[in-house]
């Protein structure tokens, strides 16, 4: 890999973590991620700082004069401004508290992390040549060449009658963690379709786009579902209903 790509991937990291670059260049710099141990390495520090920031960096409420000052009257303020300070220091107070609450609504939580990595390892197994290490429409192939390759078994069900049929599976790596990827087709779109364990409690399905690709998640019997395609979030979502339904 020369240094000219090096250099136009590390000038577009930042963008590509943040999720601003259009689809053509994110799939660009996650196509020399897999191939660049530099760069590779130079992202995962740059998505632990970003996580760390956001998880540990202090937080320090407005102090309740704050309000308060910013209304002080000076000598002679007429009576009726004082007035005015007395209805608009609540209202002043509320409109804070409001914008905070959606400052932190707006602000991703611990999954976006995740949903990153697999949207990468989605762009990933298109460019290349490693969709499936078990090239297969056969549930009954594909599901015990996961045994003693993962400490779980993940569900592996096709849906070619209802327009999803299954492709294979291969070994991925999520979030630190094993992951079991199925691969389904669509017309001429491939979804990809992630499993990995997990000790929490059951979550909804959750539908969102990142950097130009549908997504569905979802936590069921102590697995983590990711769903990533470039098909209409219609029908991906449709799909992740038949899968949690026979999951």
């Amino acid at each position: 890999m020369n240094d000219t790509d090096c250099t136009v991937c590390q000038t577009r990291l930042h963008g590509y973590l943040d999720q601003q670059l259009d689809p053509a260049s994110a799939a660009q710099v996650a196509a020399h991620l897999s191939e660049c141990t530099g760069c590779a390495r130079r992202h995962d520090e740059l998505k632990k700082l970003k996580l760390s920031v956001r998880q540990h960096a202090p937080y320090y409420a407005a102090p309740a004069s704050l309000a308060t000052s910013v209304f002080a009257q000076r000598s002679g303020t007429p009576r009726l401004l004082q007035r005015w300070r007395q209805w608009l220091a609540p209202a002043f107070c509320a409109t804070t508290l409001a914008l905070a609450m959606v400052l932190y609504v707006a602000t991703p939580g611990s999954e976006q992390p995740l949903m990153d990595e697999a949207v990468s390892s989605h762009v990933r197994s298109l460019m290349g040549e490693h969709l499936n290490d078990v090239a297969s429409s056969d549930r009954h192939t594909v599901k015990p060449w996961f045994t003693g390759k993962l400490d779980f078994s993940p569900p592996v069900l096709d849906y070619a009658a209802q327009g999803f049929p299954l492709l294979g599976g291969r070994l991925d790596y999520l979030q630190h963690q094993a992951t079991a990827a199925l691969s389904y087709g669509r017309a001429k779109h491939i979804i990809n379709v992630f499993i990995l364990p997990t000790a929490q409690a059951d979550t909804p399905r959750h539908s969102e786009t990142i950097r130009g690709f549908n997504v569905v998640s979802w936590q069921a019997n102590h697995m983590r579902f990711v769903l990533v395609s470039d098909v209409e979030k219609s029908e991906l979502e449709a799909f992740s209903q038949l899968l949690r339904d026979g999951a």
